[in-house]
Parts: structure tokens; C-alpha cells; sequence
């Protein structure tokens, strides 16, 4: 295993990560953490590419002081021109599209179409909150008292701690940092130690551009151990709100931490999604989304098709059809052209995706497709086949029930609606769901307003449980964690409500008709 990546594998010199004083090119020597440095390895080669040194708890301390005065300018500023700041931002970006695309294919493994894709997302956040920067503000309510006024405004929040995880190390990053800029925040960005060149290659994109415009320390980024600044992140009171993307279990953990000083926490957390198919659905659609939303990213989206519902008189189609459609996937090298299926992150998702087919295995599972690992040409990365597992009758298949990271989807039956929804919802996530059918009544059930259809705060009608679109609220229930990022009104989680009442008469008039003389 070699020390320094190929220059066909290495990051793009336009991106500068060789400026920045943490950048490591010659990992020799570094034997991970206990150095000091963090290795970010190709998950197609499982080949170092660069370290990062990492901060420390002195250093962590440094940047929080400077983001609390750079809040104090920031904030003073006018959202209309934050927004601009933003849109500087939005086609500097634009200019790296592609540079900054496969470094994140890269680092993490998305073939290149899903590397660059992720960037495009944050460039399309950047475009929708330069538009929110113009219209954000409160309503005005109606007083019970003659000559009071009542309204209610939105003030920034403070500086703000965003957690990322490997799997998205742009985007989810970007989703926080452009709608907390505009509102007036500062952001402090915690990347996934798997992922820290792509970090570092975005942070220095949005920090130069807000510098060269006057707006210097509006995006800070620090890199270091979940012991040595994770801790320190979510326990600290000068972080009003603390966005974290990750496990079920490491939201628990920053959830009760954050409660305890009473700060804001926004959690993006796991998803073990569904997708019901009925009798009367486009299979070919459905077969389409399935097969995307079950093996993109290589299994490794929150949002990912984890199990497929279906009607018992189409399962065996519709299954003989995916084991067809999977049979054609190629696996190989993420930036290779006709690639459709990269690596895992690591040898630990190697190991669950092993262990969860061999449990389901166990429990009376069939292996339909895939259930191995495999070694593509000239390749000595982490792959593995993405499995489709048929339950046995009774649809008793507990693994299904734990969300393994990787590309295995489970296939269920069912006869009834109800039924289906039922098992749909019984998962402890509530991320995204989808049902395929041709019948509006059906459909509308799925989506019923008293809220006994889909549990999950995403729905889908003829559409896959992956690839949210900015405009609306991303985000589930349960031990999702209930966070809400993106669209619709998501921007009020980076700000704090202040109700106004202004008395613009000669009396002192109280509320409730209450007289005080």
C-alpha cells in the first residue's frame, strides 16, 4: 500500500488544499490519530490520499473566540447582503463543480454523476437562500388592545456547530451553512474524520469568498476527534444550536447533551425506508426506483430503499426483475465512465453487510442477488455486491429491522393495505417512505391527513424514498430525530422569534381586560 496517492487519485490542484497548513501530502509515518493526523483513504483503492493534522482542544478554543466576534459583525449586516455573500459563494462553486465532485468521489466512493450531484445541491441551496435573504421576517397580529400593534421578528441565533457524516461531505454541510448565513449566523463545521479534504476544500471556498468581500471568520472549520472537540462542540453554551447528520445512536448522545445546557439541537439521523408496491403500479417505474434508491451511494444514504413492500401478486415479478436488473449493475472504480455502483467507506461496512446477510440468512432469508464481496479489476478496495433478500413466508426477518449501512434490500409481501403500512411503519426511523400505485384513492391513504398513513417525514407517490429536492423540508420522525434542513420553513431553526407589542396610545391598557387602579 502506497503512501502518496496517484496523481490519477489524488485531489484536484485547482482546489488549493495545499495552502492550508493542516494538509499532510506524505502520510508516511502517520499511523492515524495517535499522530495527530487524520489519513483519508480512497475506498476504491483503500489507498491513503492525504492527511490532515488535527485540532486540539486549545485550538478549538481559539476559533470559538473569533467566531463570537466575527457573529457580533455579522450579524449587523444587512440579510439582503448576506445574501449576496451567498451567491458569491454559490458560483464560486460553480467554478470548482467538477474538481470538487470527484474529490468527494474521491474520498467517500460516489461514482462521479453522484459526486458532482451532491455539489449541485449546494450550489442550489446557495441559490434558494439568496432568495430567503429578502424574505425572511415575522407576522403581524392583531392586538385586543385599541392602539397596541403586534408583531413578531427573527433575529440571528448565534454561532452554530454543523456535524457531518462521511456520506454526504458537501452537501449536508451546505444545507446548514447557506440558510444560517443568510439569518445571520456564524457556522462551525465538524466533518466526519473519513472525509476531510473535501471539508477542507469547501470551508476554504466559502471562507475566501466571504473574506474577499469584507466578512472575514463567517465559516470556520475544525477537524479533530469526537473526544478532543465533539464533546466539546455539543456541550459548549456559545453554541446555541448544534446540527448533527449521523447514527440513531450518536444523536441520543448529543441530544441529551445539548438538552442539558438547554441549547437548540437539529438531528438528521438514520432511515430504514420503505417502499410499498401495489397491484396496479407501474413496475418499470417501479423497478427504476427501486433499483437506484436500493444501491446509489452503494447503500450509504440515509435515504436509502432498505425494504421493499410488495403485493403478493406482483412480488415475484417485481423480484425476478430486480435480480435481472441487478445482475447488469457495474461495480467498479467511481470516476470510471459506465460505473453505476462504487465502494464501501471501509472494512467495517464490510464486515455489517457480511454479518447482516448472514443473520438474515439464518432468520429463513433468500439471498436473491449479490450477499459477497468482489474485487474489481485492479482494485483493492472495500466492495461488496449489493444483495436483494427475499423474507420467508410470515415476513419474519429481524435484521430487516436494523439499518445496515450498505446495500442489502429486503422484500416482504403482503395482501392488504393496511398491512402494508403497518409494516412499513414499524421500523423506530421515520425518514422517507414511497408507494407505487395507479389509484388515487390509495395513494391518498398513504398520504392520509389524520396521519394514519406514512409515518415519515417524507412521503413519495410513484417516486423512490432517495433524492430529495431543496425546496421542501428534508428531514423524519422517530429516531430520525425530528430535524427539518433545506426548504419550506427550515430556516427558523438558525434563527430565534421575538414577539413585539408596541403601545403607541396614552394609556397603560392590560390584556385580559384586567384593571390595575
Amino acid at each position: 500500500m502506497s503512501t502518496t496517492a496517484s496523481p490519477k487519485h489524488a485531489p484536484h490542484p485547482s482546489l488549493g488544499l495545499h495552502d492550508d497548513p493542516r494538509f499532510v501530502a506524505d502520510v508516511t509515518g502517520a499511523e492515524g490519530l495517535s499522530s495527530g493526523v487524520a489519513v483519508s483513504y480512497n475506498p476504491a483503492t483503500g489507498d491513503p490520499i492525504a492527511g490532515v493534522r488535527l485540532d486540539s482542544a486549545d485550538s478549538y478554543e481559539r476559533t470559538l473566540d473569533e467566531m463570537t466576534e466575527a457573529f457580533r459583525r455579522w450579524r449587523a449586516v444587512p440579510a439582503p447582503e448576506r445574501g449576496l455573500v451567498v451567491r458569491a459563494i454559490g458560483e464560486e462553486l460553480r467554478t470548482h463543480l467538477d474538481a470538487l465532485g470527484e474529490l468527494v468521489s474521491l474520498e467517500v466512493g460516489k461514482i462521479r454523476a453522484e459526486g458532482v450531484g451532491e455539489v449541485q445541491e449546494t450550489i442550489d441551496i446557495a441559490d434558494y437562500a439568496v432568495g430567503l435573504s429578502r424574505m425572511v421576517g415575522g407576522a403581524t397580529i392583531p392586538s385586543e388592545r385599541p392602539m397596541h400593534r403586534m408583531m413578531e421578528q427573527w433575529l440571528p441565533l448565534g454561532p452554530i456547530g454543523v456535524i457531518t457524516a462521511f456520506n454526504f461531505p458537501n452537501a449536508v454541510w451546505g444545507w446548514n451553512a447557506m440558510l444560517a448565513a443568510v439569518c445571520g449566523d456564524v457556522v462551525l463545521w465538524k466533518p466526519s474524520l473519513l472525509a476531510p479534504l473535501t471539508a477542507m476544500a469547501t470551508n476554504a471556498i466559502a471562507d475566501r469568498v466571504a473574506s474577499d468581500m469584507g466578512h472575514e471568520g463567517v465559516f470556520r472549520l475544525v477537524i479533530g476527534t469526537d473526544d478532543e472537540v465533539g464533546e466539546r462542540m455539543i456541550a459548549d453554551r456559545r453554541l446555541p444550536l448544534i446540527s448533527a447528520t449521523g447514527s440513531c445512536a450518536m444523536g441520543r448522545h448529543v441530544g441529551q447533551v445539548v438538552a442539558g445546557r438547554l441549547g437548540r439541537c437539529l438531528l438528521e439521523l438514520g432511515g430504514n425506508n420503505a417502499v410499498i408496491v401495489e397491484p396496479d403500479a407501474d413496475l418499470d417505474l417501479a423497478l427504476k426506483s427501486i433499483v437506484f434508491g436500493a444501491v446509489g451511494t452503494a447503500g450509504q444514504r440515509c435515504t436509502t430503499t432498505r425494504r421493499v413492500i410488495a403485493h403478493e401478486s406482483i412480488a415475484d415479478e417485481l423480484v425476478d426483475r430486480m435480480a435481472k436488473a441487478y445482475s447488469t449493475i457495474t461495480i467498479g472504480d467511481p470516476l470510471a465512465e459506465g460505473t453505476l455502483v462504487g465502494p464501501v467507506i471501509g472494512q467495517r461496512t464490510v464486515d455489517a453487510y457480511l454479518d447482516a446477510i448472514a443473520q438474515a440468512k439464518d432468520q429463513g432469508g433468500t439471498v436473491v442477488a449479490g450477499g459477497e464481496t468482489v474485487s474489481p479489476e485492479g482494485l483493492g478496495g472495500w466492495f461488496v455486491k449489493p444483495a436483494i433478500v427475499r423474507a420467508p413466508k410470515g415476513n419474519e426477518l429481524p435484521i430487516a429491522m436494523d439499518e445496515t449501512f450498505a446495500p442489502i434490500c429486503y422484500v416482504f409481501t403482503y395482501s392488504d393495505l393496511n398491512e402494508a403500512l403497518a409494516m412499513q411503519n414499524s421500523v423506530d426511523q421515520g425518514l422517507s417512505s414511497a408507494i407505487f400505485s395507479g389509484s388515487v384513492r390509495t395513494t391518498e391513504r398513504f398520504l392520509n391527513v389524520d396521519g394514519s398513513g406514512s409515518d415519515c417525514g417524507l412521503a413519495y407517490v410513484n417516486l423512490g424514498t432517495s433524492g430529495a429536492e431543496i425546496g421542501g423540508a428534508f428531514g423524519g420522525e422517530k429516531d430520525t430525530g425530528g430535524g427539518r434542513e433545506a426548504g419550506s420553513d427550515s430556516w427558523k431553526a438558525y434563527m430565534r422569534r421575538q414577539t413585539c407589542t408596541i403601545n403607541y396610545g396614552n394609556e397603560l391598557r392590560l390584556a385580559q381586560g384586567i384593571r390595575f387602579e
